[in-house]
């Protein structure tokens, strides 16, 4: 067994984006299939090792690029920068994250009948509103996504499964717009769940993340059980 992995190029349009995947050449043929969505600063590390993680557990997976081959925030100014003009356009932000999906199906170790989509922070979101969109995969998770509605897609069901995997204290997130995302998902018909972690703000499956007033906190407890469940919504959806 051995991990291949390595960066590709693929196109929104006139923008050159930069995703990175990773598959164990163990085994020969298509596999399931994880589209990770990084967080506001842009594809980077995290992300990257998150790949090569999953793939190591038999999964093709394709870290995707929401700004541009290159861009990366490198403060708190600079990531909110990049993420606010997806934020003003989710029908840009839509359109951004379907054509990593569709560079995704371009693969040849993708099975595209057995595909998530899971994201972080901004990331949650954004495959949070992949699924919005209708379109026809297995499941989406969400790692301390931001959670409000966009305004542009009211009537679309969700076909896919929903893994919500929140901190209880996380003040991106206010309480009703918590309860405002259990009330869309059960009216667009989505199978959906939410796992709640007390004592827990946002960012909490980072390491790095270690800034309390901001409201972004590490915990490992946190990390550990949202990863599990992570593991068993992927065994229940690729059964």
């Amino acid at each position: 067994m051995a991990i291949v992995s390595n960066t590709i190029n693929y196109l929104d349009e006139g923008t050159l984006l930069e995703g990175f995947f990773a598959y164990d050449n163990g085994h020969s043929g298509i596999r399931p299939t994880i589209l990770i969505s990084h967080a506001w600063a842009g594809r980077d590390g995290f992300v990257d090792e998150k790949a090569k993680k999953l793939a190591e557990m038999g999964y093709f997976a394709f870290a995707l690029d929401m700004y541009g081959q290159g861009v990366h925030g490198e403060s708190l100014d600079e990531n909110s920068a990049l993420m606010q003009p997806f934020l003003d356009d989710r029908a840009f932000l839509q359109q951004r994250i379907k054509a990593a999906l569709q560079a995704l199906k371009c693969t040849p170790w993708a099975d595209e009948t057995k595909i998530v989509a899971m994201g972080f922070c901004f990331g949650g979101l954004c495959v949070l509103d992949l699924a919005r969109t209708g379109v026809d995969i297995k499941g989406v998770i969400a790692f301390h996504a931001l959670l409000h509605a966009p305004d542009n897609l009211q009537t679309e069901l969700i076909k896919a499964k929903i893994l919500l995997l929140h901190g209880a204290d996380d003040p991106m997130n206010t309480p009703e717009t918590v309860a405002a995302i259990q009330t869309e998902l059960t009216l667009k018909k989505a199978d959906w769940q939410l796992h709640s972690y007390g004592h827990t703000l946002h960012a909490f499956t980072n390491p790095k993340a270690n800034n309390p007033d901001f409201g972004t906190v590490y915990h490992s407890d946190a990390d550990k059980r949202s990863w599990q469940a992570m593991q068993n919504f992927l065994d229940e959806v690729f059964a």
